[in-house]
């Protein structure tokens, strides 16, 4: 009898220790991703375009609106549908008379976040964003600002929305505050997930196939382009640094990226480094649209940009930690959908 309560006693020891262990690994991976990723922001800020009540609300209904669009068939929820993760889950979209983008619609949510905005950069924030595809001839092709705004003047809800969004301006249907209105209420845009628990010191969070693949993902420099609150979208890296990224991706047209507005030789394959939360949701991948699956695009990124082949399990763990950035949109923009 002495025999079996002392087995019984040696398990429960072991246990307790082999708990503990992990606690303090968990403790420590938690300490470590914290200093890499930050704190998630309520909202992304910016000293020139006061987030308002007002502001917001005519931001959201501009979103929707498809008299945005030369034949009044779009709107910036076509392509970055909020319903569906803030894309449209095609390669690359369709625009107002039916011919398709060359680069894939990135999500919206959180891209306020980034440090610029588009795959190449070429603007520096969501409010100088919100102005490009409204006059893009392949995306919402009006034919110019002016008659964007005449086209709002005809509306009395917009008269009166823009005077509440801004009071201080004697003409307020403009299009630089076309652009602030859509600017503020993407900067509400933001989607904490479990992974933001774990951050803030919920260490049960994830499970274990999810620290797993968190660990794995730290450890094997994945975070030189994904860190910081969105993990992503703050830098710009050549795609296929160990190799062309056409070869991996199958893709049909080679783009050349941020060489395509620059012509500096050494931009050619520069892209931003996408923020990866919601990416479970976000699918196709890359700039192109050319991958599917996230198991394969990890894969893909792997052997390109880190010349490493992940095993099996490696690469089902990731997608594992990959799956908690899976956020939720505020209330209030969730129950306006």
């Amino acid at each position: 009898m002495k025999k079996y309560v002392y087995l019984i006693f040696l398990l429960i020891t072991f246990v307790s220790c082999n708990q503990s262990n992990k606690k303090t690994e968990y403790v420590a991976l938690q300490k470590k991703a914290s200093m890499l990723f930050g704190t998630l922001p309520i909202q992304a800020d910016n000293p020139e375009n006061e987030i308002t009540e007002e502001k917001v609300a005519l931001g959201q209904k501009l979103y929707f609106d498809n008299r945005l669009s030369k034949d009044n068939t779009q709107s910036c929820n076509t392509c970055h549908n909020l319903k569906t993760f803030g894309v449209d889950n095609l390669s690359t979209s369709p625009g107002n008379n039916g011919g398709l983008g060359t680069r894939n619609s990135p999500t919206v949510l959180n891209a306020a976040l980034h440090t610029d905005q588009f795959w190449d950069g070429r603007e520096p924030d969501v409010e100088a964003q919100a102005g490009g595809p409204i006059l893009n001839p392949v995306e919402m092709a009006m034919p110019s600002e002016e008659i964007v705004v005449e086209r709002l003047l005809e509306d009395a809800d917009y008269l009166e929305m823009f005077g509440l969004a801004f009071p201080a301006d004697q003409e307020p249907i403009s299009y630089k505050n076309i652009q602030k209105a859509i600017g503020a209420f993407e900067r509400k845009l933001i989607t904490p997930s479990r992974f933001d628990d774990f951050l803030a010191g919920d260490l049960e969070s994830l499970n274990e196939k999810e620290l797993y693949g968190l660990q794995i993902f730290m450890d094997n420099g994945c975070t030189a382009c994904h860190s910081g609150n969105a993990l992503g979208g703050n830098v710009h890296q050549k795609f296929g640094l160990f190799d062309d990224y056409w070869h991996h991706t199958k893709s049909e047209n080679i783009d050349k990226g941020k060489f395509e507005v620059t012509n500096n030789e050494g931009d050619k394959y520069i892209f931003k480094s996408p923020s990866l939360r919601n990416i479970a949701k976000t699918y196709p991948y890359f700039h192109d649209g050319s991958v599917h699956d996230l198991e394969d695009a990890v894969a893909i990124m792997g052997k390109i940009q880190l010349n490493k082949d992940f095993t099996a399990e490696e690469l089902e763990a990731m997608v594992a930690f990959l799956n908690s950035l899976t956020g939720e949109l505020p209330e209030e923009i969730k129950n306006a959908l």
